[in-house]
């Protein structure tokens, strides 16, 4: 809900009026931004609406009105001396890096700032809007059909209420993180939203996502072109990985590795159509190859990258200390490590991960190596944990 003296959202349907806006926009210190589009249907999401706000202007952009150039926006994105500020940005930027080729930059996720600020794990836009705007969202056009024209009243208002409140929420998260001496802690965490290689899938790594639980090298070899294949032929015709083959028609394929279009058709979810089509004779070729490959080719186990197996007590206490760092600095345990940080780092001599770099080591990394090394004992002090130095 908008308060008195928030500008009403102005919507841009003409591309003089969106280089003119982004012109005045481009003399703010920050701009809020967010997007609504759709990807039900496609692989490459379909930009429907970019929604824009400064200290004075928010305005709603229709991208997908007759004539309208985007351009005057990717120069506002690349511009350096405006932070562009988001909520949960990954999308939203995978958006404009396809379309522009470039990352918006400097940039600010409130998401990411809230968690660096206490507000715990993957903090909601909404609750950050009530805790720090003191306003609420209205959900009823979260799911709304972005590609439909024109556009409702209703529509424009919940979708510029994003970047109306966004402001506060910035500002709000700016400040205390300004008076706790953590916004070198965020720009740390902007630096992997920064880089391009975030938001792009290589064909070669899908089969991960599938996280098979086999050992069976030739197995894996397989899938991981099957895989590949899916990705690309996916992001040929631009249609949902999962709608051209099921993952679970992907893990069939390639246990059966099959030969022919016949064989290939026996598959659950494959039909004769698409066998005898070019997208299956493109997959069997796929699969023909891989059969090629010698062993040493061949993609080791997920497992196996782990090197030893963990301590599953080791993991305990160090999920301990996970717990009381995050407690005493007032940040998302998830910021500071995950599951597979506390298990390479109980397992591995010198694992490269975030947990032992940068403001994590500080808080987190160097009490986890003390810990694991006998240095450091945990107990009791009333109703927290306390950290006893044994060196």
């Amino acid at each position: 809900m908008a308060r008195p003296n928030d500008p009403n959202p102005r919507l841009i349907t003409q591309a003089a009026d969106l280089a003119e806006l982004c012109e005045r926009l481009r003399q703010e210190p920050f701009v809020t931004v967010d997007t609504e589009f759709m990807r039900e249907r496609t692989y490459w999401p379909e930009l429907c609406v970019v929604q824009l706000a400064g200290r004075e202007d928010v305005a709603v952009v229709d991208a997908q009105a007759e004539g309208m150039d985007l351009a005057p926006l990717g120069d506002l994105l690349a511009d350096p001396a405006v932070v562009k500020v988001f909520h949960a940005a990954r999308q939203d930027v995978e958006i404009f890096l396809l379309k522009f080729g470039a990352v918006p930059t400097p940039l600010f996720d409130t998401q990411v700032a809230a968690m660096v600020a206490g507000f715990g794990d993957q903090a909601s836009y909404d609750s950050l809007v009530r805790a720090l705007a003191g306003a609420s969202i209205d959900k009823a056009h979260r799911f709304s059909d972005w590609s439909a024209r024109p556009l409702s009243a209703a529509q424009i208002a919940y979708a510029a209420a994003d970047v109306t409140h966004l402001r506060r929420v910035y500002t709000s998260l700016r400040e205390r993180l300004l008076a706790e001496g953590r916004l070198d802690w965020v720009a740390q965490e902007m630096d992997a939203l920064l880089e391009p290689s975030t938001y792009i899938t290589e064909p070669e790594q899908a089969w991960e996502r599938l996280k098979p639980k086999s050992s069976n090298r030739r197995f894996l070899g397989t899938l991981r072109a099957a895989a590949a294949w899916r990705e690309a032929e996916a992001q040929r015709i631009n249609i949902p990985r999962g709608r051209l083959v099921k993952d679970e028609t992907l893990l069939e394929v390639a246990a059966t590795a099959p030969e022919t279009a016949d064989q290939l058709a026996r598959a659950r979810g494959i039909s004769e159509g698409f066998a005898r089509g070019k997208s299956g004779a493109s997959l069997l070729e796929a699969l023909a190859e891989a059969k090629k490959l010698p062993e040493e080719a061949l993609p080791m186990p997920l497992e196996a990258r782990k090197g030893a197996g963990a301590s599953p007590a080791l993991v305990a206490l160090l999920k301990v200390l996970l717990a009381a760092a995050a407690e005493a600095n007032h940040v998302a345990p998830k910021l500071l490590a995950d599951t597979e940080d506390l298990e390479r780092l109980a397992s591995e001599t010198d694992p490269d991960i975030r947990a032992l770099s940068g403001w994590r080591r500080e808080v987190f990394g160097a009490d986890a190596l003390a810990l694991k090394h006998g240095q450091l004992a945990l107990g009791a002090a009333g109703r927290r944990v306390r950290l006893i130095r044994t060196e």
